[in-house]
Order: C-alpha cells, then sequence, then structure tokens
C-alpha cells in the first residue's frame, strides 16, 4: 500500500510503498478516506512531542476517517505502530473507532473532530466555562482556536475576546462569534496594554491559551495587580499549546495578586465524557454551527503539504 512514511526526525515524510497492515486480536484495519495534517503530527514527527515513535520508519497521522471491512464508516484514532493515518490502510483497536453521523462528509469529519473535541473538553470540562462569563482566546486564528471562538459562545459565554497573529484571519473572527479581537504580534508593553484595555474593570473569567511564550506573558503582566483588591471571581487560564515558545518566565507577583489559577488539558478524559464530547461536535457541525475551513490535498502531495501553512485552514490529505 502506498503511505506517508517517516525515516528519519529531521528529514519530512515521503509517499512510498509501506507493507500492508493485518488485524490482530480486538483490531481492524481501516481502509482510510481522509486524515487531517494537524500541528500535533508535525511535533511527533519531529521527534519533540512525548508520544513521537522509538523506532522508526513509520506511518505519520494521528486519526482520521475511514471504513471497516463489514462498511461501517468510522472515525479512528491511535493505529498500532509502525501505521499510521497517512496511509491507504492501517489497523486500529476496535473500540479506537467511532461510528460517524451520516451527515458530515469525510473531509470535514477529518479536520474537524480532533480540534474540536479538543476545544469543547478544554473549555466545558477543564475550565468549567459557566453561562455568562468572558472568555479569552490567546491563539484564536489557529484552526483549534478558531473553533474554540465558536464553541465558547455555544456553551453560553457573554462576551469572547480573540487573540491572535494572522491579521487576515483575526477580520472573519467577528462572523464567528467573537465580541472583540487583539493583534498579538506587536511590541510587548502595547500587547499588555491590549490585554488590560479588553479585559476591562471585569476582566477574563477563563483563558484558552494556544501560544504561550511572549504573548502569554505580556497577558499575565496586565493581570497582574498593583494594589491589595478584593478578590471578585477566580480566572482559570488552560494551557494547550506551545505556538510562541515552549516556556515563560513567571513573576511570583501574578500569582500573589491575581486570582489566577494556570491549568493543563490533563490528558483524556473518562470514556463518557470524551462521547460526549464527540457528539457535541458531530452533531453541532451537521447542524452548521461549528465552521471549519478545510482544504484537501492527494496523499502523493503529503512533502509539500508537510511543509505549508494551514492559516486557519485544516489540510485534509486523500489517499
Amino acid at each position: 500500500m502506498n503511505a506517508a512514511v517517516l525515516h528519519a526526525f529531521d528529514r519530512l515524510p515521503h509517499f512510498e510503498s509501506f507493507p500492508e497492515p493485518t488485524a490482530g486480536e480486538s483490531e481492524v484495519v481501516v481502509r482510510v478516506q481522509a486524515a487531517a495534517l494537524k500541528p500535533v503530527d508535525k511535533q511527533i514527527a519531529s521527534g519533540s512531542h512525548y508520544a513521537s515513535p522509538g523506532k522508526l520508519p513509520g506511518v505519520c497521522g494521528l486519526d482520521g476517517v475511514g471504513r471497516l471491512e463489514d462498511g461501517a464508516r468510522v472515525y479512528f484514532a491511535g493505529s498500532r505502530p509502525p501505521y499510521g493515518a497517512m496511509a491507504e490502510r492501517t489497523v486500529v483497536s476496535r473500540p479506537r473507532c467511532f461510528p460517524l453521523a451520516d451527515e458530515l462528509d469525510d473531509v470535514t469529519a477529518a479536520a474537524v473532530i480532533n480540534p474540536g473535541v479538543s476545544a469543547w473538553l478544554t473549555l466545558a470540562q477543564r475550565a468549567k466555562l459557566a453561562r455568562g462569563e468572558s472568555v479569552l482566546i490567546l491563539g484564536a486564528t489557529g484552526v483549534t482556536g478558531k473553533l474554540a471562538v465558536q464553541i465558547a459562545k455555544l456553551l453560553g459565554a457573554a462576551r469572547v475576546v480573540a487573540a491572535g497573529r494572522n491579521q487576515q484571519v483575526l477580520g472573519t473572527l467577528h462572523d464567528l462569534g467573537a465580541d472583540a479581537t487583539i493583534q498579538i504580534d506587536k511590541p510587548g508593553q502595547d500587547l499588555k496594554q491590549a490585554f488590560a484595555r479588553e479585559a476591562g474593570d471585569s476582566g477574563f473569567d477563563v483563558i484558552i491559551d494556544y501560544v504561550w511564550g511572549a504573548p502569554t506573558e505580556a497577558l499575565l503582566a496586565a493581570l497582574t495587580r498593583k494594589e491589595f483588591a478584593v478578590v471578585k471571581s477566580e480566572i482559570r487560564l488552560v494551557q494547550v499549546g506551545e505556538s510562541a515558545g515552549a516556556a515563560i518566565s513567571l513573576p511570583a507577583a501574578v500569582l500573589r495578586s491575581a486570582p489566577l489559577s494556570i491549568l493543563g488539558t490533563a490528558g483524556i478524559p473518562p470514556y463518557e465524557i470524551l462521547m460526549d464530547a464527540f457528539q457535541q461536535v458531530m452533531t453541532r457541525t451537521a447542524r452548521g454551527e461549528l465552521r471549519i475551513d478545510t482544504e484537501p490535498i492527494p496523499l502523493d502531495q503529503v512533502e509539500s503539504a508537510w511543509q505549508r501553512e494551514g492559516r486557519g485552514r485544516r489540510i485534509v490529505l486523500i489517499p
């Protein structure tokens, strides 16, 4: 079969022949219809992610959409190494295959489920967003950030501020529910003032951070108080990504002066919570309540696709 095969962490995956998968006990072979190319796929293939494979060669891709031998159409995740989603066929544990709604086409389903479920869980479960609260999405011009803006509104946020680097994409976010936007590729002091201005007197209740690095440092500086004040409500910052940097400087004054809790995404939740998020994302997307921009590309063009910037669109590879 043909697949996107990775031979070394310092090289691009190559479209080439790879041995056919065979199913073991409790496994199924999936005929892949579509597989999204996500930032995490690139991180894993670079060797920098904690889930990067220990042995190569291997096939790239965490998840996708395909059909089982009985014709069932499924979303699947977590192929058995060295197999992956970016191939004509892969092998997956049967419990990691989930039926798909007929209203979702292959490309949309492959594109939206991973980032959509991630954003839904981050807002609903980790941040525990309550109706009427104020939300800042830091990194809102990426695919997951754009979905987070929409999901925050669906969950009842009273105000959503979208912050991102891509000015062109940023200008489209009002149509997705953003009440205000912040351009984050500006000098630190200017960015600090922009965060403080949009926070206003009431502040942010929830912050979803997909960027980390210098923008987050400017945000934390804006949240730091210069005087003793009565705490009105807790600020919950959920750290999700690191597109602007893997580390920050965190002054003690930030945590001592502001009612701030910093949380991580905390891995995979219990099955029933995960499935509820999965169903919510499928249903909302099928209704048109969640929108995602996609760009289908043939799998044999994986090398050029790998080097492209999505700019708010999810590239989906088609075997």
